[in-house]
């Protein structure tokens, strides 16, 4: 029994452990962008605004291939590890695989629409809806192809090793269950004081 605590333990250990990874990384990674999309910069011109989804993306296109991929590619990575960090975060292990995908998305477009929002009010900043786009993109590309195998990783782990009772939405109905011995009912000569007084 003390085997099966130390092992439950354990395992709640190493998610609790994954999850305070998970809450530092993203505030780190978090006052990274910020740094690098809100601080002011001293330019001599900006261009407008930029409201139409896709117009931003088609500018881009029409520069060399090498520096329209940069600005892509940049706009894509930036809110990219959100992908992973925000489930991190969250230390769930038994989650729907859509669910967690569109609460991760959702998340990753409201931080992109606060960035682009804020950058109204920051000099030499300019404002993208496209960045929006392409940052909810690179969130949705890096769940999907890190979150699920992850996932799917660390349950496999924590069946084969035996950690403990099932977490919350843990479906562990395969594993054999506990069988309860029957108790005998005493006969009622036995219960009852009158019988044996007259016996």
């Amino acid at each position: 029994m003390r085997g099966v605590q130390r092992h439950g333990s354990d395992g709640s250990a190493v998610i609790r452990s994954l999850r305070v990874a998970g809450l530092s990384l993203l505030l780190a990674h978090l006052l990274l962008v910020g740094w690098l999309t809100l601080r002011p910069l001293d330019v001599m011109w900006v261009t407008a605004p930029n409201w139409q989804p896709l117009a931003g993306i088609r500018a881009m296109l029409t520069l060399a291939p090498v520096e329209a991929a940069r600005r892509i590619g940049g706009e894509v990575m930036l809110l990219a590890p959100l992908g992973v960090l925000l489930p991190l975060a969250g230390g769930r292990l038994f989650v729907s695989p859509l669910l967690s995908l569109a609460r991760t998305a959702a998340a990753g477009a409201l931080i992109s629409m606060g960035i682009e929002l804020l950058q109204t009010a920051v000099p030499g900043q300019v404002v993208d809806i496209d960045s929006l786009l392409l940052n909810t993109a690179g969130v949705v590309l890096v769940h999907v192809a890190v979150v699920p195998a992850g996932r799917a990783a660390l349950r496999r782990r924590r069946r084969t090793r035996g950690e403990g009772a099932p977490l919350p939405g843990e479906d562990r109905s395969q594993g054999s269950t506990p069988t309860i011995p029957r108790v005998g009912i005493a006969p009622w000569s036995d219960a009852l004081p009158a019988s044996r007084t007259q016996n």
